[in-house]
């Protein structure tokens, strides 16, 4: 699991690739969230373009990173879910939770 983070105005981009799983995954995940609030980040939005599998944990990961990021004021949203990703989130009525974009621009523009 390797997160390479960019900047685009205010929203930080979480570039994921690799695998969420219990373990280093989820751990990369949640820890670069708490930075990223440390730093008083916002607006969060994880690309997963790159995620080639995700396991139970790293959706409970998902779940919780939106959790915490939502109670301390900010927004977290999805970006370019794989296909496997995107029924998982559909089965699991996660889809409803997340807000999820297939367009960078849309998703930065989304914060207002």
């Amino acid at each position: 699991m390797k997160i390479e983070m960019r900047t685009v105005g205010d929203v930080r981009i979480l570039d994921c690739s690799g695998k969420i799983t219990l373990g280093e995954g989820t751990m990369a995940v949640r820890n670069t969230v708490r930075d990223i609030l440390k730093d008083n980040g916002k607006k969060i939005i994880l690309n997963l373009a790159n995620v080639n599998y995700i396991d139970s944990s790293g959706i409970g990961e998902l779940v919780s990173t939106y959790t915490t990021v939502t109670n301390n004021g900010g927004q977290l949203k999805l970006l370019n879910l794989t296909k496997k990703i995107h029924e998982l989130l559909q089965i699991t009525k996660l889809l409803t939770v997340f807000q999820v974009f297939d367009d960078e621009s849309a998703a930065v523009a989304s914060f207002s």
